[in-house]
């Protein structure tokens, strides 16, 4: 898969298309759909399950430093309440820096993104202005498409960060549900 083919099998995902229209909706800055509602889309996909899994978290995320963390909660509560069938996961990026060890203020959506715990889930999808998907692959898809689970660079880059990665994949336990994936430690 590569990623017009990837953009094609989004456009054609009826639930993917309504959830970045509501998304686009939303008229925040720097919005993107992205982490584990894309990688899980595409691992389902290509393991012919179901594409869309209605239990997996639909993360949202938005970069705005004006925006406080109760108001982004106000968001997802709007949200929740508007379309329950999907489970919304909102975060303003400009304040998420705080919940990881050693990190500097993110830059942009695209910036957390791309200091996701897994190469595999730092990957976002976003309507343009006229309505084709655009998509963010800081490591590209080989990854996703090859059932590989690493650390992004950011991630391995100290013993503290490595932790939390490792703690993260014991907890998701992912190999349940695609049992062909490999989780590599560290690069």
């Amino acid at each position: 898969m590569n990623e017009e083919a990837l953009k094609t099998l989004l456009s054609n995902t009826p639930e993917i298309v309504d959830i970045l229209q509501i998304i686009n909706q939303l008229n925040l800055p720097d919005t993107w759909l992205c982490a584990g509602i894309i990688r899980n889309f595409i691992w389902n996909y290509l393991s012919e399950q179901p594409l869309f899994d209605e239990k997996t978290d639909v993360d949202v995320v938005f970069f705005d430093p004006d925006i406080s963390d109760e108001a982004t909660q106000e968001i997802e509560k709007s949200l929740k309440l508007a379309h329950p069938t999907y489970a919304w996961e909102v975060k303003n990026q400009a304040h998420m820096h705080l919940h990881n060890p050693d990190t500097a203020p993110y830059l942009s959506a695209r910036d957390a993104m791309a200091r996701f715990p897994e190469r595999c889930t730092a990957i976002g999808a976003r309507l343009t202005p006229i309505g084709e998907i655009d998509l963010f692959l800081p490591y590209g898809l080989a990854d996703i498409t090859d059932f590989v689970v690493r650390p992004t660079p950011f991630f391995a880059e100290n013993a503290d960060k490595l932790a939390i990665y490792r703690d993260r994949q014991a907890k998701k336990n992912w190999q349940e549900k695609w049992p062909q994936l490999r989780i590599i430690s560290a690069d």
